[in-house]
């Protein structure tokens, strides 16, 4: 399967690259600065380029069987659209390609889950440190389900640089439920990539923590 991952320098971009690579995925890794992505294997392809820029993206794009998105922002700015506007080139240029499962990181926390990220997260940190942020992410969630593509939204819970562990939980609603409000980053990459073998979650968008 050939995939190709935006975003691939991040620390859950790099997540998603590594694992792809050990399960035998030919990977195109879609990133800004090509030296933040300091990896060389005989299945992986480093394509430099912006999302901003639709010229750059839509190069990438033909010849692929899916895209994973796990794109991030380092500031929270008022007025910025990089997430949304990134993703608006990403889903014109699939369905200009034929490109058709998308499956994209976002966050507990957006969209249907508003109320589902625990207190520290969804009533101090989210609205005081990362409030821009995630009105960008609703606005890229709504394009995406808005899309005809065969789209996984992913939301993680809070990230951290831990081990893959396989012990997390998958639901499309934590209203009801226990959790930990944590997963790491190996984990939710572990979980995107598993997408690509089932359509379990095609047109859902689920959350994923411990």
């Amino acid at each position: 399967m050939k995939v190709l991952i935006f975003g691939a320098s991040g620390a859950t971009g790099r997540q998603l690259v590594q694992q792809a690579l050990d399960q035998q995925f030919s990977v195109t890794a879609f990133v800004r600065d090509s030296a933040k992505l300091r990896l060389e294997h005989a299945n992986l392809r480093v394509v430099q380029g912006n999302v901003l820029q639709p010229e750059t993206v839509e190069a990438a794009i033909p010849g692929h069987d899916a895209v994973l998105l796990a794109l991030g922002v380092k500031k929270n700015q008022a007025g910025d659209t990089t997430l949304s506007d990134g993703t608006q080139h990403i889903i014109e240029c699939m369905q200009k390609y034929g490109v058709k499962r998308l499956i994209c990181e976002t966050s507990l926390g957006v969209g249907s889950s508003k109320h589902e990220s625990g207190f520290l997260f969804g009533k101090i940190i989210a609205p005081l440190f990362l409030k821009h942020i995630m009105a960008d992410k609703e606005r890229q969630e709504a394009l995406i389900q808005h899309s005809d593509l065969d789209w996984t939204i992913v939301r993680p819970a809070g990230l951290t640089n831990g081990k893959s562990t396989g012990g997390y939980k998958i639901a499309l609603s934590f209203a009801n439920a226990k959790i930990k409000g944590r997963v790491s980053r190996a984990d939710v990459a572990q979980f995107m990539l598993k997408q690509l073998a089932t359509d379990a979650f095609v047109g859902r968008a689920v959350g994923i923590s411990y």
